[in-house]
């Protein structure tokens, strides 16, 4: 059973893992290499802690110390009940949903040893929009995606805004960093994957017709917002695909399109 701590100094050392959730750069560079990271919300806490996660410590508003009761007698981890104003002048921002959890991250899987198990997969190639980030995860856990690999310059998945716009999808979905690009890709390919690169570019097959949902293996690019993937990558794909568009619409935001993409690569479609 956790301790209940009543805290009211925003300087006190115990709150350190909450200090400046807003500043990105700083959140960047410390999470990673402290190996935590900030589970915000009731769902969102409940998610990492049944993914298996394991907790540090939890900040609670006093309204929130009943809501979360069950999950205060489980855990060993110190549990800080302040009030929103000081919460506000720890992390930087009034914490609306009232509950904020630091977690241990897990050692990251290999490349290799998502792509043994998995049949559909997604790669990206430098989105570090940590909003676009969540949204694909989520959109990937909901249509039945294996893995995603990232680029080495990917943004975090775990940060806090991606597991927040995520709703915890991305502790669902298991994922690696590919140490190497585009050259990582080969990986994929050895591992039996047709690679398809996701382009408005008119020369790109419809996602219709290229019918990924009857391979047996498929690596869906998708790469960032505005500048999608790049020339290397394109190159190293075994196709195009594209989703058609009417109305003159061009492109669709990267969120939209991996799951209008994550739907067309699925099993189990209803053929046409």
């Amino acid at each position: 059973m956790a301790d209940l701590i009543t805290v009211d100094d925003p300087d006190d050392p115990r709150l350190s893992d909450y200090i400046g959730l807003t500043d990105v750069e700083l959140r960047r560079r410390r999470e990673p290499a402290e190996g935590l990271f900030i589970a915000e919300g009731e769902k969102v806490i409940r998610r990492a802690r049944h993914a298996g996660y394991e907790m540090r410590s939890m900040l609670l508003s006093a309204k929130w110390v009943d809501v979360m009761r069950d999950v205060i007698d489980e855990v060993p981890a110190p549990v800080y009940a302040v009030a929103p104003e000081l919460a506000e002048r720890v992390t930087g921002y009034h914490v609306h949903r009232g509950a904020l959890a630091s977690m241990q991250r897990k050692p990251l899987p290999t490349a290799e040893e998502l792509l043994t198990t998995a049949r559909r997969v997604v790669v990206m190639e430098s989105v570090n929009d940590h909003t676009n980030i969540g949204a694909i995860f989520r959109s990937a856990a909901a249509l039945g995606m294996d893995a995603v690999l990232l680029s080495p310059d990917c943004a975090d998945p775990l940060y806090r805004r991606s597991v927040k716009v995520s709703m915890g999808a991305v502790f669902s979905v298991p994922y690696a960093r590919l140490e190497a690009w585009p050259k990582g890709l080969e990986t994929v390919r050895e591992a039996g994957f047709r690679l398809l690169a996701l382009t408005p570019d008119a020369k790109a097959t419809s996602i219709d017709e290229a019918a990924p949902h009857r391979l047996e293996r498929v690596a869906l690019m998708l790469g960032a917002e505005g500048e999608g993937l790049s020339t290397k990558a394109l190159m190293a794909a075994d196709e195009w695909v594209r989703i058609p568009m009417a109305h003159g619409v061009d492109s669709l935001n990267v969120g939209a399109a991996a799951a209008v993409a994550f739907y067309a690569v699925a099993t189990g479609r209803p053929e046409s």
